[in-house]
């Protein structure tokens, strides 16, 4: 198998596609460096753009991460190259994430190739969904979609999904009581005030969605009130479908995968029809992340919660200019 020569037209067209993974409070926090000698390209992250007080241990950060580099995976097999990755390559360098060696031209990966689509559709949906129950084999999909990356995906009960509902509540009033949250969640918000960070960065004020009449569903509120005039209110589903995202384990490797397998997920319900967001409040509190676990599973951690459901679709949100995220060496 031939390394491909890795042209900047060429790589800069992956990163473009990469680089459209979620991320906590799209952070973004990512950088690539391209070894252009080689045929690699490198992952690193950037704990500048992570969350202190949120995610202390960088767990949030890697999934982001792995999210992007299975965008990079995709983006590879929809150019007929084979995408080769190594995980946590330098031991002496915890920020060196991934090394990703592109082989071929190649047969592409269908199945990798047939998600590439949906990498510019899949936004976060933070709007009512539908009461609609979504058919047991578009979830036996989805479940498929995260054992292929090493991972589970478990499908709350009703039972299940009130316990994980009250969580989401207590998380939502311990970080009503910490200032400290508060103004991290403050940091990453756009609307449009004087002194806030740029607009490549972070959640824009059109991508909050309306206030819930009654809380029913786990949708994180970033608009204080009064914060953006003329936000409408709207009443959510009673019953939200969620979705636990998880692994054995609990360490960086661990972590990368469960990016990707979320990634993989998210891009596969897109081509499904669904909408998705994504919901962490519950696992950013120690004392409450055990929780979250459904007893009746084989999955030891849950690293993301997934919302599922038919509704619309969430805007896009914007992403940093590919020359800032890459480098060639």
């Amino acid at each position: 198998m031939t390394t491909t020569a890795l042209t900047r037209p060429l790589v800069m067209s992956l990163i473009e596609d990469a680089v459209t993974a979620p991320s906590m409070h799209n952070a973004q926090p990512w950088r690539f460096v391209a070894r252009t000698g080689t045929g690699v390209i490198e992952l690193h992250g950037d704990p500048r753009r992570g969350m202190p007080r949120e995610d202390p241990d960088h767990r949030a950060l890697h999934l982001g991460c792995g999210a992007a580099l299975f965008g990079l995976r995709v983006a590879a097999a929809h150019r007929g190259l084979r995408p080769v990755v190594r995980l946590l390559p330098s031991p002496a360098d915890p920020w060196h994430l991934a090394d990703v060696r592109l082989d071929g031209p190649d047969e592409a990966d269908g199945e990798l190739d047939a998600l590439h689509a949906a990498l510019s559709r899949r936004h976060t949906s933070r709007f009512p969904f539908t009461d609609e129950r979504i058919p047991s084999e578009v979830v036996d999909g989805l479940r498929a979609a995260a054992l292929l990356e090493g991972c589970r995906l478990v499908v709350s009960g009703a039972w299940h999904a009130d316990t994980v509902m009250d969580l989401v509540h207590t998380s939502e009033r311990f970080e009503a009581a910490d200032e400290a949250v508060r103004a991290e969640i403050a940091a990453w918000t756009r609307t449009g005030a004087a002194g806030e960070g740029p607009d490549t960065e972070g959640v824009p004020a059109y991508a909050f969605g309306p206030r819930q009449y009654d809380v029913t569903s786990p949708v994180r509120d970033f608009g204080a009130p009064g914060q953006v005039r003329g936000r409408a209110s709207a009443r959510f589903e009673d019953r939200p479908q969620l979705a636990l995202l998880g692994t054995a384990a609990d360490t960086p490797e661990e972590w990368l995968k469960a990016g990707q397998a979320m990634q993989r997920v998210l891009l596969q319900a897109t081509l499904d029809g669904l909408a998705t967001a994504l919901m962490s409040q519950p696992l950013e509190w120690p004392e409450l992340r055990s929780g979250v676990r459904d007893p009746g599973s084989a999955v030891g951690f849950v690293h993301m919660v997934i919302r599922l459901g038919y509704g619309p679709q969430g805007q896009a949100t914007p992403r940093r200019p590919v020359p800032e995220v890459l480098a060639f060496g």
